[in-house]
């Protein structure tokens, strides 16, 4: 499997894009990043590809871990988020809520 690494400059759609192409393959993707500035672009990336997603009727779930990886010979803690697709009817009742307000268009 892939990782998909976002750095600082990363564009949060294209990467977002990136998460919910690996989603329908795989159903399953992981995201890392080093820094808070990466750390920020990959958590909206996944909040974006979440919308993607729910357009075909696809919900995912995610959780963050740490984790070292070694870059230039110097080890760094990076975040990686463990993306996966989970049943719609799986969703605790708080979240089917908020996930119902967000496909909501502004203005409603």
């Amino acid at each position: 499997m892939e990782i998909i690494k976002v750095s600082a400059r990363s564009r949060s759609t294209a990467v977002a894009g990136a998460i919910a192409g690996v989603i329908r393959e795989q159903q399953y993707a992981e995201v890392q990043a080093i820094g808070a500035s990466a750390v920020n672009q990959s958590i909206k990336a996944v909040a974006i590809a979440r919308g993607y997603l729910d357009e075909d009727g696809i919900v995912i779930n995610c959780i963050p871990f740490f984790t070292e990886v070694d870059i230039q010979g110097l080890e760094r803690t990076a975040v990686k988020l463990a993306v996966w697709t989970v049943p719609p009817d799986s969703l605790p009742e708080k979240v089917q809520a908020l996930r119902a307000a967000a496909a909501k268009p502004p203005g409603d």
